[in-house]
């Protein structure tokens, strides 16, 4: 692999206007198909198997027309100090809204708080509920603002008015600190490089992928039906990495000239040799986010591959795009008045010259490592095990409008239900009784009735409602506690255990849908998937590793260490937004149960984004250990090359995904923190900290590798050891390129 990436390295230097005009052109097409493609809203939810989404696909088969997935708006009413619902000044203003509801083609039905009796038991709140079409991102603009007049034109007689449900959702808006966060990023580059010119390759590549794969996202979002927040999650993961792999070929470009080498050549060997790891980095990367689809929820699926679709993109104009723009760059990526040694060459003649001089800092703590390698394994361990421990409390959910910031009028509305009607009010079930193969259907319905009030903790049932044939019902079941709580959990689980039941003695199904039920069986759902997810994507990268490395101890040590760094991080997201720890500080106005997605995302992403700088950083250290070192002066050697670099690229990352924590959203933000967060832990204790303290324990022993096994695996060269067959193609006494390494 090393000599065909050091080809296409020197091919794309060569070529460069060539390669730039067709990343452009690329650019440029994706643009315009996306400025011209019809918006798009949010994914459509569906939970393929579950029994909450049997349930709606029998509604959408039974009820037709009654939109049963589309949007619902809940305008609450709350009558001033001292007035009731009834009296005729609010009545009236009430049944005038209720009226000019119900106007737009978008629009199914409108309920009257008088006619369907919507009115708390003291008289104060009522609520009409306005069903839709189509769901709330798909609803015109006009719709939604004559909703908004409405509420205001009411609220203008003195009534208070909010709006609950999802006719309002907001398409999210990640604020302005992403732009921090690139800022940040621009800064670390510079310091690192010490030139504005390489400092802004690995920013301007990386930003000409992001736009590549975000833009062909949104060109393609409404034929894939591809959610708002895919584009969001693509961008954050796509800029983080674009920005790392270029770095990565730049450094060891610079380190190249650092020996003498001809611009052309140093180019091809960059590629060659960081572009190796760039490859299989990029692949675990990929495993893990494509991996995302054994969970068998389609807009899960659709996050990961986009998102992993924008990662292959950044590989690509990492092993292109960046040589040919080191062409166009000539001299000017060298920093000013900086001696070659300086800049991470490994010849033994820049190593003698390194060695005259005082060891950097990452020289030092890796000799520190080496000679305490207990000591510093323990501290790591025990650190990160100590912040993991809130994820023993971790409570899964998906929020509704109860966590929404208590400025929204929706977080407004569902107050205002749970003090006039109880807090469980906000998270109706929805009990499908199919009785179409029952001999008495009426009978059957009856009998789920009369079950369902006997179940603790239910407050109330409404009559059925049947469908034209007569042989399918839907009953609303309003339980006593709050949507997201554990006793509602239960008390769907009960009515599922009564259904069995009633089954048996009428043949009718008992089916419990609902956003309520949809949230529990999303979150079953995900947690039976995360075992099996884990070991696919583990088992995947491991082997991967394998070749990698070429060793049976590495890649294991890797992936412990990985789930070291993940737990901490869930750790970290517990404290924050479930038990409220700097909560004001992140911004989480509202905490609550984590979302149910984000262990499994979180263990993709971070395990893909965490073997990235284990490649990295270990690719160095066996480079050495090939090339005759001792192993503890290869881990010396590998952290003299590579950690400068490594640590530049974990606060770029960092930055990058700290700057999402801004976002509207919640789950973006709570994924920004998350990410951000695991690769402080992953980059800095288990690359930086527990993988030498191993590897220097291990000695030897590391790099074991049986021999059968030895034989039967591929020989990718990541080290670049069939690069020495060029070194002929070096430049000669008096080149310019020998003249410029010596600045």
């Amino acid at each position: 692999m090393a000599t065909f990436l050091y080809k296409l390295g020197r091919l794309a230097f060569r070529r460069r206007h060539f390669v730039a005009l067709i990343w452009v052109a690329l650019l440029a097409l994706a643009g315009v198909g996306a400025a011209s493609a019809p918006t798009a809203g949010d994914s459509s939810f569906s939970i393929p198997g579950t029994e909450a989404q049997k349930a709606f696909d029998l509604l959408e088969e039974r009820f037709p027309g009654s939109s049963a997935d589309g949007a619902t708006a809940r305008v609450v009413f709350q009558a001033p100090d001292g007035q009731k619902m009834a009296d005729a000044a609010n009545k009236s203003a009430v049944e005038k809204a209720v009226s000019e509801l119900g106007d737009g083609s978008e629009v199914v039905s409108v309920t009257d708080p008088f006619k369907a009796k919507s009115i708390s038991q003291d008289g104060t709140i009522a609520y009409a509920q306005v069903s839709y079409k189509v769901s709330g991102v798909e609803l015109k603009e006009a719709t939604t603002d004559a909703l908004e007049k409405v509420a205001q034109d009411t609220r203008d007689t003195g009534l208070t008015v909010e709006i609950g449900g999802d006719a309002l959702q907001a398409m999210p808006e990640t604020g302005s600190t992403e732009v921090i966060g690139i800022v940040v990023a621009a800064v670390v580059l510079v310091i690192t490089f010490g030139s504005l010119i390489a400092a802004g390759l690995p920013l301007l590549t990386a930003l000409i992928g992001v736009g590549i794969g975000v833009s062909t996202i949104t060109a393609l979002a409404k034929a894939l039906d591809l959610g708002s927040t895919t584009s969001i999650l693509a961008m954050m993961i796509g800029l983080a990495v674009g920005i790392d792999y270029a770095l990565f070929i730049v450094s060891r470009y610079r380190a190249e000239l650092a020996e003498g080498r001809q611009r052309e050549d140093a180019a091809g060997r960059a590629v060659g040799t960081a572009g190796s790891a760039v490859v299989f980095a990029g692949l675990t990367v990929v495993i893990a986010l494509v991996g995302l689809s054994v969970v068998n929820i389609p807009m899960l699926t659709k996050m990961g591959a986009a998102a992993a679709g924008t990662v292959v993109i950044a590989v690509l104009i990492a092993l292109t795009m960046v040589p040919a723009l080191l062409g166009y760059a000539g001299r000017k990526v060298q920093p000013a008045g900086r001696k070659s040694r300086l800049l991470g060459g490994n010849s033994k003649k820049a190593q003698a010259a390194a060695d005259g001089e005082r060891p950097n800092m990452g020289t030092r703590w890796a000799r520190f490592v080496v000679r305490r390698p207990l000591t510093v394994l323990l501290l790591g361990v025990v650190g990160l095990g100590a912040v993991a421990i809130p994820a023993a409390s971790l409570e899964l959910g998906l929020p509704d409008d109860g966590s929404q910031p208590t400025s929204t009028t929706q977080r407004r509305a569902y107050d205002l239900l749970s003090e006039g009607f109880g807090p469980g009010f906000n998270g109706p079930l929805m009990v499908v009784v199919d009785a179409k193969s029952s001999d008495d259907p009426k009978g059957a319905v009856t009998t789920v009735s009369d079950t369902v009030k006997d179940i603790k903790g239910v407050v109330s049932v409404t009559p059925a409602t049947y469908n034209k044939a007569g042989d399918t019902a839907m009953i609303s079941v309003i339980p006593d506690s709050k949507p997201s709580s554990t006793e509602t959990e239960n008390i769907v689980h009960a009515i599922r255990g009564a259904g069995g039941t009633i089954t048996s003695d009428t043949d009718a199904k008992v089916l419990v849908t609902g956003s309520t039920a949809m949230n529990i069986d999303f979150s079953q759902k995900m947690n039976d998937a995360l075992l099996p997810y884990l070991a696919l994507v583990v088992g995947l990268a491991f082997l991967l590793l394998i070749v990698v490395f070429r060793s049976i101890l590495v890649p294991l040590k890797a992936a412990l260490g990985f789930l070291l760094s993940v737990l901490a991080a869930l750790g970290a997201v517990v404290a924050v937004f479930q038990w409220g720890w700097l909560s004001g500080l992140m911004g989480v106005e509202e905490t609550g149960p984590i979302m149910s997605m984000m262990p499994i995302f979180m263990v993709g992403v971070v395990f893909g984004l965490a073997m990235d700088y284990e490649v990295f950083l270990v690719t160095r250290m066996r480079e050495a250990y090939v090339h005759g070192e001792r192993p503890g002066q290869a881990i010396v050697t590998g952290f003299r090359h590579g950690a400068r670099v490594v640590t530049a690229a974990a606060v770029i990352m960092i930055a990058v995904f700290a700057g999402f924590i801004g976002s509207s959203e919640s789950m973006i933000k709570m994924i920004g923190f998350g990410l951000a967060i695991a690769v402080f832990f992953d980059a800095f204790v288990v690359r930086m900290a527990i993988v030498p303290a191993v590897l220097a324990l291990l000695g030897k022993r590391a790099w074991w590798l049986p021999k059968w096994l030895d034989r039967a695996i591929p020989n990718v060269d990541v080290e670049g050891e069939g690069l020495r067959a060029h070194d002929a193609d070096g430049p000669k006494d008096g080149d310019e390129d020998r003249a410029l390494a010596r600045v």
